[in-house]
């Protein structure tokens, strides 16, 4: 019987310590909310001991700075990247007739990249989030920037109908070397009324 009293006691007390260090541990982590040009994140962001986390997918996706992560590190680059559209006579807009098709294309001009990429590429989406790919480029390329950090490059000519009212969005994206997936560094709105 007073073994059975001792073990009692004894797994009692065990809990109580793990309980109380776990309650303590959790209490030091506190979930924040981020907010980024007046839109609210929902997660990803925590403060632990006086020191705040964000995830990596908040930098590259809200940010657009390239994330490349392995093992033991994570290393962010955040090249300056500016879009220009222009219609066909060289006139420059940003705003479009609704259910109007126009025939455009888009400047890029791209410095301080540090890191070297094997792809880019330049989507269009609509208002709804549909996404429509207007070109891809890859090393080897002729007209591919390989191993330049400042470079300027105009991206084909694309035909296309704003039919709905909303914002479109250009999106610059850049697949860095080594790496299977794109991400985007630069966006552009149009805006069909």
């Amino acid at each position: 019987m007073m073994k059975v009293r001792k073990l009692v006691l004894l797994t009692l007390a065990f809990s109580l310590i793990f309980g109380s260090v776990a309650y303590a541990a959790d209490s030091a982590t506190q979930k924040l909310r981020l907010w980024i040009n007046k839109k609210s994140e929902s997660s990803g962001v925590v403060a632990v001991d006086n020191k705040t986390y964000i995830s990596t997918d908040i930098v590259s996706d809200k940010l657009q700075a390239i994330v490349i992560k392995d093992d033991n590190k994570v290393v962010i680059y955040k090249p300056n990247v500016n879009m220009l559209t222009s219609k066909n006579d060289g006139s420059i807009f940003g705003d479009v007739p609704q259910g109007k098709k126009v025939k455009f294309n888009t400047f890029i001009q791209v410095d301080s990249l540090k890191v070297d990429i094997s792809a880019l590429k330049l989507t269009i989406a609509d208002p709804y989030g549909d996404e429509t790919l207007v070109e891809t480029r890859k090393s080897g390329d002729d007209d591919f920037p390989d191993g330049k950090d400042n470079y300027w490059i105009t991206m084909k000519d694309i035909s296309y109908i704003f039919d709905s009212a909303g914002l479109y969005t250009l999106r610059f994206w850049m697949k860095p070397a080594g790496e299977s997936s794109f991400q985007v560094v630069a966006e552009k709105t149009i805006t069909s009324k």
